[in-house]
């Protein structure tokens, strides 16, 4: 069973004038196969931070802590490194790729964690059905990766390559953000697909409680000023939807 560990974590940022600005202070939180975890916290509390840290983003310096998947040092990682590894990111905006194919980027994508390429008509396959379940015209693997995409399309196709990649652990950062109800509905049942392999950990990061109506989290934890507030189960994401974080966040001034 695979399991993120992270201890203390702390990154700050590099602002424009050089200086430093802690945004991370020290968080804890351990992550298994087959468990969800919801973070949820006001604009500004770091949750994004989080994600980025984990998946190696330059822009946020590690300044103490660390992060651990199966004992392996994540931080010691390039970015590539800890993809192969089993770490996963749905980004909140994803980039552009203008010149690369749906269809060529998830091949690679996918020969480069295994190794070595999948077999052709296998893989047309599972393409084809992974497309189907989302919902996506079968054209869609034809266009350049995000290059003109709606909203919707952007994060149908993140959680496509979520669904074929098979990583160890998932960080899924506000995938419900700019989704309708029809695109929320079918996101949140190929994450739940995920879900039900118990193969895949999950950190689901969210503002609100809709995407979780859909994706019941094993563990809910409040993320105020850069760290962990508060945790329990479903039921506190309720007690957030109707309370909001204005007492987490009066306690941290």
């Amino acid at each position: 069973m695979s399991t993120l560990e992270i201890r203390d974590l702390q990154v700050s940022v590099k602002l424009p004038e050089g200086e430093l600005k802690p945004i991370l202070a020290g968080v804890d939180l351990t992550v298994k196969a087959g468990e969800t975890h919801a973070i949820m916290g006001p604009n500004g509390s770091g949750k994004s931070t989080l994600a980025y840290s984990i998946a190696g983003h330059p822009k946020y310096q590690i300044t103490g802590g660390s992060v651990t998947l199966d004992g392996a040092d994540v931080l010691a990682m390039t970015v590539d490194e800890r993809a192969r590894a089993g770490l996963f990111l749905a980004m909140q905006y994803p980039v552009e790729v203008p010149g690369v194919s749906v269809a060529n980027f998830l091949r690679t994508a996918k020969t480069a964690i295994d190794g070595e390429a999948p077999k052709l008509r296998t893989w047309a396959g599972e393409l084809r059905g992974a497309m189907e379940k989302l919902q996506m015209d079968p054209a869609f693997a034809q266009r350049n990766v995000n290059e003109g995409f709606s909203g919707g399309e952007k994060k149908r196709h993140e959680i496509m390559q979520l669904e074929l990649l098979k990583p160890k652990v998932a960080i899924l950062d506000e995938t419900d953000s700019g989704l309708d109800i029809d695109a929320l509905r079918i996101v949140s049942e190929g994450v739940n697909r995920v879900r039900e392999t118990g193969e895949t950990g999950l950190l689901l990061i969210t503002h609100y409680t809709r995407i979780l109506r859909y994706i019941k989290p094993d563990f809910v934890h409040v993320f105020v000023a850069g760290k962990i507030v508060e945790q329990g189960g479903p039921e506190l994401s309720e007690q957030l939807e109707a309370e909001g974080y204005e007492r987490y966040v009066a306690a941290r001034i």
